[in-house]
């Protein structure tokens, strides 16, 4: 916004109250972080990172309030309305934590470091003008699970049922399903979900799975999932199930992960934050969504399940893990 410009709107009453604070710098402002798991987050390191790439010092010219949910997600609206009531100029956030941060508010800006599904779900009007109160960067789920479903049939051509690991109480479970019940369908393939709450879910979803005989399983991109990547991979290897995921999946044990890289989306997001601080509304900063994608192979795990990696594959990795 022109300086000429803003200072015509300041006399209107629907300008952001921010707008002043953050333009004229009567005090730094002040960002709230609602996380889902803890301040050890390698996506928290990462939006850090590009604040300091912006010339943003926290303590100095900027503060942070850090709300974590610690993996109950059930805290999530609570957490959010603790930040709402500090009157924040800004609330950064991701994955389930972008619905609890919208219902909290709708006038403080919201940044989504990393959400799917966003415009199928009504959380933006649409990517190019979200109007609004909420922007940030997207990637689409139900796709990108539809996608692990296909690796996963290339690597396991027998595969007649697949897992799907999803979580629980998640707005976009139904589109997800519906997404790859298309492919599914083209792949012949019948989907056994299984949703996860908290680390109990798993066993009790690998000892279904390995009742109904699925030959793979298919994860959801969530920190829910992510904390329990070293027990997910145990799991894969003790009933025998290979399985495809996050990025961080083959690198904790598990056999394929292929997705985004969410550390460069987080850092991305601070770019976000600056704009709305000198005075761009939300609602007006086009959604980014996610376009490069990393595949991942894990051939240990391979040779562990018996699974001889098709060449054209392995090709197509961007990474091998000996």
């Amino acid at each position: 916004m022109k300086r000429r410009s803003f200072i015509a709107a300041l006399g209107s009453a629907a300008v952001w109250p921010l707008l002043a604070r953050a333009q004229h710098w009567e005090r730094a402002p002040r960002i709230g972080y609602l996380g889902l798991s803890s301040a050890s987050s390698t996506g928290l390191a990462a939006f850090k990172a590009g604040l300091r790439d912006l010339g943003y010092v926290e303590s100095r010219n900027l503060q942070i309030e850090f709300r974590f949910a610690e993996g109950a997600m059930e805290r999530l609206p609570g957490l959010a309305a603790d930040l709402v009531g500090l009157n924040v100029d800004v609330i950064v956030t991701y994955a389930t934590g972008v619905f609890a941060a919208q219902h909290a508010t709708r006038t403080i800006p919201i940044v989504m470091a990393s959400a799917g599904d966003v415009v199928a779900l009504g959380t933006v009007a649409s990517l190019a003008r979200p109007g609004g109160n909420i922007t940030g960067l997207t990637f689409f789920l139900p796709e990108l699970m539809a996608k692990r479903l296909a690796l996963l049939k290339e690597v396991v051509p027998t595969m007649t049922k697949a897992g799907v690991l999803l979580l629980r109480n998640n707005p976009s479970t139904s589109n997800i399903l519906e997404t790859m019940g298309g492919t599914a369908r083209a792949l012949q393939v019948e989907l056994q979900p299984a949703e996860l709450l908290g680390p109990s879910d798993l066993e009790r979803a690998f000892s279904v799975w390995d009742d109904e005989q699925v030959g793979g399983i298919v994860m959801i991109d969530h920190e829910q999932v992510l904390a329990h990547a070293n027990t997910i991979a145990a799991l894969t290897k003790k009933y025998g199930i290979p399985s495809i995921g996050p990025l961080e999946l083959p690198a904790n044990g598990g056999l394929m992960g292929y997705g985004v890289n969410f550390s460069d989306m987080f850092r991305r997001a601070a770019t976000f934050v600056d704009k709305i601080l000198k005075g761009t509304k939300p609602g007006d900063i086009p959604v980014e969504q996610a376009t490069k994608f990393k595949f991942v192979l894990n051939l240990k795990a391979a040779r562990a399940f018996g699974i001889d990696l098709p060449p054209t594959l392995l090709a197509r990795a961007d990474e091998v893990i000996e």
